[in-house]
């Protein structure tokens, strides 16, 4: 018989412990799916607070309860579940809604540190042609948005809020219609951003009355930091764009660390809602 048994089923448990609240924390992460943004290593550390509650009320409820018994697992499974599944309830329930937005009243009120408006993604209105400059001007404001506090990208409406449509944009597809035009921007910023950031924005389109119809891009901060790589001279450069007032601008490197740092320290607000924490990432 070991000389601490109790040190033994200890070291036995833990690891056992620590695969449950994994696991626990990856299924319920499926079933909230999108609507839940916090990570796996946030759910798996309250998963496992739930197990350590169980443990508690197995010994404070129950006289003479070992580690082992049925009762005592049944608790402290229990507990994680319990714990996990409110946790990300609750998560999910206060996260900031990135859905529909009212584009009219965008337009109304014009361009800001969280509004911008392009009057095209893909047409050069000025050279009357297709610009891959117009689609890189588009993946620069989204990246911006998602390493910020969030967004609204209006395409199809001048700097000064006119709607001016996507016929010109649309006429570039092969498919000239709207599906085919949100494809088209999914499979863009996937290029220049990656995927995780390319599935981030809310993409809606807005019939204005007479006035034409225009697309919205609602992004909501991003849980990590968004770099946008683009093709340049001698090869391809990678740039993290933030929002600095109403423009959107690169940081250099010495400026990216330190904004990384700072606005994506963890702070308890960022636990539990899943956003970013940071200096600005309270306005």
């Amino acid at each position: 018989m070991p000389a601490s048994p109790l040190l033994v089923e200890f070291a036995i448990a833990l690891p056992i412990a620590l695969a449950v609240a994994y696991a626990v924390a990856w299924v319920v992460r499926r079933l909230f799916g999108r609507r839940l943004r916090l990570s796996l290593t946030t759910m798996a550390v309250i998963s496992l607070l739930g197990i350590s509650v169980g443990l508690l009320l197995a010994g404070l409820l129950f006289y003479g309860q070992y580690l082992w018994m049925p009762t005592t697992l049944l608790l402290a499974f229990g507990s994680s579940i319990g714990l996990t599944f409110v946790a990300a309830s609750i998560a999910a329930f206060i996260r900031p809604n990135y859905g529909d937005v009212d584009v009219a009243a965008l337009l109304v009120a014009g361009e800001s540190d969280h509004v911008e408006f392009k009057e095209t993604a893909r047409w050069n209105v000025r050279e009357h042609k297709k610009d891959p400059r117009m689609e890189l001007a588009i993946a620069k404001t989204v990246a911006a948005f998602l390493n910020s506090n969030g967004g609204v990208l209006v395409i199809g409406a001048s700097d000064d809020g006119v709607v001016r449509g996507l016929e010109r944009d649309l006429s570039t597809l092969r498919t000239p219609d709207h599906d085919r035009f949100e494809l088209w921007l999914r499979d863009l910023l996937s290029t220049l951003v990656g995927r995780n950031a390319a599935a981030l924005p809310h993409i809606q389109f807005a019939a204005l009355a007479d006035a034409g119809t225009v697309c919205a891009l609602n992004c909501p901060p991003s849980p990590k930091p968004v770099f946008l790589t683009a093709p340049r001279d001698g090869g391809p450069s990678t740039d993290l764009w933030v929002r600095v007032g109403n423009s959107t601008r690169a940081l250099g490197v010495d400026e990216a660390v330190e904004y990384v740092s700072r606005h994506w320290r963890p702070t308890l607000a960022s636990l539990v809602t899943g956003r970013p924490a940071g200096p600005t990432s309270g306005r």
